[in-house]
């Protein structure tokens, strides 16, 4: 009898997820809550046909090259950041992701952490909790509006896109920027893409949806946050190394910016000791963009897809290095 295909899982998916679909596979799962190719995955790289991965193990050059009968990666991600892709691309690797399934879930929660920093709603609930909520203050955790204010995105993809028209029934003016020009979008969006500099200067609230690139990482750093208005909010709901956290803590410390709303950060998981922690004016949620329990299980459903394709030596559904196919 053929031996079944061998697939390296660096999480155990919910049963209901998986049904009959890895029936016909070995499976092995990484160990505990380490993250990445664990020990025991280690062992078997080598007889490994697929990989079933998450957006912050790390697939190295070094994974790679132990594993000479690898077809392919699938990673339960949009994003490849995490994945060599240039080996992947050498070794002949498709690499799968899962882009457009958490469009949605992540405007949405871009939208929650606008209004949550801009109205300070976390810093309200805990002084009513505290007992801090003595009578109506007419002064008392003063918010800003939408209406007339400037919302710059930057990245206007799938998600960009998606933020811009949950904001136009709030009556902002929307600036943002591309790679390319997408005079289509600033139509439809009654926007007007700029540059980045011009962007950070006029904007009252900035969102980040870029992916994390060579050219991105740390893109917004102390020079960035020296252009914006002091009054100005920070929203990244993208990759957190798009911004220089140190340069965020002494721009939301010196009050060079108003406040921050971080679904993302550098280094992640942020540990509990860190700095932004302690500062009143800046909301962190631990990676939730995509935390709806439809969007996660299709998010599973197509990397599941993927993987199969790909032991099947079939075309990826949606592959993040399709050169490689013109390379094999």
């Amino acid at each position: 009898m053929e031996e079944k295909p061998l697939i390296l899982m660096t999480y155990q998916l919910p049963e209901e997820w998986l049904g009959d679909t890895l029936d016909d596979y070995q499976l092995i799962l990484a160990e505990g809550d380490q993250k990445g190719i664990t020990a025991n995955l280690r062992d078997h790289l080598s007889h490994a046909a697929g990989i079933f991965c998450l957006l912050d193990d790390p697939i190295t050059a070094d994974t790679l090259q132990d594993a000479p009968q690898l077809k392919v990666v699938s990673n339960m991600a949009v994003g490849v950041d995490n994945i060599d892709l240039e080996t992947c691309t050498r070794l002949g690797i498709p690499v799968g992701h899962t882009p457009g399934v958490l469009t949605d879930g992540t405007a949405d929660l871009t939208m929650a952490l606008l209004l949550s920093v801009a109205r300070q709603i976390p810093k309200a609930s805990e002084d009513a909790r505290q007992g801090r909520w003595a009578n109506w203050n007419p002064t008392g955790w003063l918010g800003a509006d939408f209406k007339n204010a400037t919302v710059g995105i930057i990245g206007m993809g799938k998600i960009g896109f998606a933020v811009s028209q949950r904001l136009a029934g709030f009556g902002p003016r929307i600036l943002f920027t591309s790679k390319h020009t997408k005079p289509e979008i600033a139509q439809a969006l009654n926007a007007k893409q700029v540059d980045l500099e011009e962007l950070l200067q006029k904007s009252d609230f900035i969102c980040l949806h870029t992916a994390l690139t060579a050219e991105t990482t740390g893109m917004i750093d102390k020079s960035a946050f020296k252009i914006m208005k002091d009054t100005a909010v920070l929203i990244n709901a993208a990759r957190g190394a798009v911004v220089d956290t140190d340069a965020l803590v002494e721009a939301l410390t010196s009050g060079q910016i108003r406040a921050a709303g971080l679904d993302v950060t550098d280094p992640e998981p942020l540990p509990p000791e860190h700095p932004l922690f302690k500062l009143e004016n800046c909301l962190i949620t631990p990676h939730i963009g995509s935390a709806t329990y439809q969007t996660r299980k299709s998010m599973a459903e197509i990397a599941l897809q993927n993987l199969i394709a790909g032991i099947a030596e079939e075309p990826l559904p949606h592959c993040a290095n399709p050169e490689v196919y013109s390379e094999t």
